[in-house]
């Protein structure tokens, strides 16, 4: 029996790119949390995006 062990070899690929995420711009981080806050003109562009893309 051949084993199919594709989800192993290609673990080191990521999968998604943060680069131009909204929180990529980071204005401050939560104290005990450590969740970040995004600056205002991010939220602004991700809202945009979200209102123009709606179906």
């Amino acid at each position: 029996m051949a084993s199919d062990n594709t989800k192993e070899h290609n673990i080191k690929i990521p999968i998604e790119k943060h680069d131009t995420a909204a929180w990529a711009n980071i204005e401050k981080l939560q104290p005990v949390s450590n969740v970040s806050i995004p600056h205002k003109s991010e939220v602004r562009n991700a809202k945009d995006w979200v209102d123009a893309n709606q179906k």
